[in-house]
């Protein structure tokens, strides 16, 4: 299972959300957040795994903390489909570890951003159990022609979950159009998404767009 860090909840544990850094990045990055919420959330318990290190053809082919391989940030249509697949089925085994410690998959949100964003895409739209929901936070849908291809067998359990994507309108990274577009795929697919822009953002975060993901875990995780 991969290395993580794990903020516990600050009260009785009832729900979890398991959140995918970006490239060259790891779990301490966003764990501060975790902290942040903490009061507001007190029932979640945040995981933030650690990418394992591959080696990165945007990187010249030096190896930096990855999801899967990255060619371009011009051109996303070639993707590095068995990376992307294998740091999915990572995630699932982190799913299913909270599931073997009493939390129902029904209160397990799979979240990331920027690479951990298009992670949290493809584990959740793809995993065999019901989540609670999935967030993406200046992210992409990967392979989104064959994901949305696969019929009602691999994504029936997850149809109805309640996604939140978030993007900046300046970011130079994963352009806004990108996470604009993907949006308006899955709605095409009948997905329910709400989507937040965030005018002059580039590709981070902001005090606003945590604000509005913690309304969101609040919504799809609330406190029993």
């Amino acid at each position: 299972m991969l290395k993580h860090v794990k903020v516990n909840a600050l009260k009785k544990h009832t729900a979890s959300v398991i959140f995918l850094h970006g490239l060259g990045d790891s779990g301490h990055g966003w764990a501060s957040v975790a902290e942040q919420l903490g009061p507001l959330l007190p029932h979640i318990r945040f995981i933030f795994p650690h990418a394992p290190e591959i080696p990165v053809t945007l990187n010249f082919g030096m190896a930096m903390p990855a999801w899967y391989d990255i060619f371009s940030l011009s051109d996303f249509e070639k993707q590095d489909e068995k990376g992307l697949f294998q740091s999915a089925d990572k995630i699932f085994e982190l799913v299913e570890s909270e599931m073997n410690q009493g939390i129902p998959s029904d209160r397990i949100v799979i979240g990331g951003f920027s690479q951990g964003a298009a992670i949290s895409y493809l584990a959740g739209l793809t995993c065999k159990h019901k989540l609670g929901g999935i967030a993406a936070l200046s992210g992409y849908l990967p392979l989104h022609t064959k994901l949305l291809s696969m019929g009602d067998s691999v994504l029936s359990p997850n149809k109805h979950v309640r996604i939140f994507a978030a993007h900046g309108t300046a970011d130079p990274v994963v352009r806004y159009e990108l996470g604009e577009l993907s949006v308006k795929e899955l709605q095409r697919f009948g997905y329910s998404v709400q989507f937040c822009s965030y005018p002059g953002m580039e590709h981070s975060s902001s005090a606003q767009e945590i604000k509005d993901f913690s309304n969101y875990l609040s919504a799809v995780l609330p406190q029993i």
